[in-house]
């Protein structure tokens, strides 16, 4: 990060009881307000992320979602109001969180991933934090950020179940390395409650602000699984696969790959 912005003392007010926190102070503060995020998409558990990440001070989100407020958006996506039903969803995103965090500045993208703007999307952020709920989008963000070199938090749920991980490109599997094709099964529209949504998105976002930050250990090479039904947590150790077509050590040139 180049040109670093200092805390105003208005800040060091808003966020006085987080510098508390030891290993981050002022300094990892500091950090925040430099930083951007990308978030991708915004709804369930990208909306979670990114009012956490605004409430805890990040200096810039980008933020892509596509697509018009619909009634069935509001049990879960907590930046969608019911009065803008029928509206973009990525104008209530920007105004929600600009009602949170004007000092913020935010970047919204009225798409969804696609091959023709993922490079750019995660070329402009220091850190990648995965939403989305279509395995197209979350490989084309995976290949992206290793190619690219950008940590990436995966989060994902279903039900009452939830998973997350964090890619640090170069050490750690990536998304490929666990699923080497698309999973068969995965639906578009599946069973959700936004209080499930809620944890892995304010995870997520802890995450990123670590990785941010530099300080605590990040979920390298560990997925977090779990499922509130009897809030049962696991920790399963993955490892990078040589073969993986995106960032195996005994392959190269992932864009002919994948």
């Amino acid at each position: 990060m180049t040109n670093q912005r200092r805390l105003t003392d208005e800040e060091r007010a808003i966020w006085e009881w987080q510098m508390w926190v030891p290993d981050f102070g002022e300094a990892g503060q500091e950090k925040l307000k430099n930083a951007t995020v990308l978030i991708s998409r915004c709804g369930g558990v990208g909306s979670a992320v990114a009012y956490q990440l605004a409430a805890a001070g990040i200096g810039r989100l980008v933020i892509a979602h596509r697509g018009n407020i619909k009634p069935s958006d509001l049990n879960r996506q907590l930046l969608m109001t019911h009065d803008a039903i029928g509206t973009p969803r990525i104008d209530s995103i920007e105004r929600r969180l600009q009602q949170l965090n004007p000092r913020m500045d935010v970047v919204v993208v009225n798409q969804n991933v696609e091959e023709t703007n993922a490079a750019d999307l995660v070329e402009q952020a220091d850190v990648v934090v995965d939403c989305a709920p279509l395995f197209q989008e979350r490989f084309l963000l995976n290949d992206q950020a290793v190619r690219l070199g950008r940590p990436m938090v995966e989060c994902a749920m279903y039900d009452l179940e939830a998973r997350i991980m964090t890619i640090l490109p170069g050490r750690t599997a990536c998304l490929r390395c666990l699923y080497p094709r698309f999973p068969s099964e995965w639906k578009r529209e599946f069973p959700v409650f936004g209080a499930v949504a809620g944890t892995v998105g304010s995870m997520g976002a802890m995450e990123a602000i670590k990785l941010v930050a530099g300080f605590g250990q990040p979920l390298a090479n560990r997925l977090l699984v779990y499922d509130l039904r009897d809030f049962f947590f696991q920790t399963v150790h993955i490892h990078r696969d040589p073969n993986c077509c995106c960032c195996g050590t005994e392959n190269s040139g992932m864009e002919e790959k994948c």
